[in-house]
């Protein structure tokens, strides 16, 4: 039986948050070709859906995601395996709205390229991080070597390149790749409490200070006309004044 078949992303939308749950049980949860390909198709769909103002990405069971499934990359003509998980990293990374990686498990490889390309990462006590291409003589691609330094540091980056070694999430905490480490059990929880506290907040916020957090510096003028023309700061303060939940209005139908 060919347990690609079994390999998939599966999307479900409800009360403002998209989760993506990347399911292959027979690997492990590692991504085949076919995954990778989907996750740039998927992603565009999800940000355009105005119910959608958080995503979760996360793994089926007990492991987030076991890196590629090497046996899927062979045979597939032309195209670049790295490529493939590059544009697929990348359309993450690109995501409009905040995005949090759920970890449980291994988030080894192919998984940690992912779960660095989202914008926060909670993950379960016992979980495992690797970034392993010195294991199969693979240079890892530029983009996502000066993306893991910028989050965790130049020399973390280099230990976890460098030996390819496992690291447990204790460290994965104190190195900043996990923003919060939480008790076995407790993680879906966590998401689904601070998810609630992300869709409850200004999205003019959040998508400027996604935009400025991750170097762009070319939509000042952008947002500060977004923030003139919204309404947001006059309704968060209205809001504050009368004790009352803000009713955010930005982005406005056209």
């Amino acid at each position: 039986m060919d347990a690609a078949r079994d390999a998939a992303l599966l999307p479900t939308v409800a009360d403002g948050v998209a989760t993506v749950v990347i399911s292959h049980p027979a690997k492990r949860n590692a991504m085949t070709a076919a995954m990778w390909r989907a996750l740039p198709a998927l992603l565009p769909e999800l940000a355009a859906d105005p119910a959608v103002r958080v995503l979760v990405l996360t793994g089926a069971g007990a492991t987030f995601c076991a890196g590629a499934d090497i046996s899927s990359l062979t045979g597939e003509g032309d195209e670049d395996p790295q490529a493939l998980a590059v544009a697929a990293e990348e359309a993450l990374a690109a995501f409009p709205k905040p995005t949090l990686a759920a970890i449980r498990g291994y988030c080894v490889g192919g998984g940690s390229q992912l779960a660095a390309a989202c914008d926060l990462r909670f993950a379960e006590e016992g979980a495992s991080f690797g970034v392993t291409p010195a294991k199969l003589g693979i240079v890892y691609p530029a983009s996502s070597t000066r993306r893991l330094a910028r989050l965790v540091g130049p020399a973390a980056a280099k230990y976890l390149l460098f030996s390819a070694e496992l690291i447990d999430a204790d460290r994965a905490l104190r190195t900043g790749f996990v923003d919060e480490l939480l008790p076995a059990g407790q993680l879906d929880k966590r998401v689904a409490e601070f998810a609630r506290v992300l869709v409850s907040r200004s999205q003019l916020t959040q998508a400027a200070a996604k935009e400025f957090a991750d170097g762009r510096t070319d939509r000042d003028a952008h947002w500060a006309a977004q923030a003139a023309g919204s309404g947001d700061t006059a309704e968060g303060v209205a809001a504050f004044l009368e004790r009352r939940p803000p009713v955010f209005r930005w982005p406005t139908a056209d």
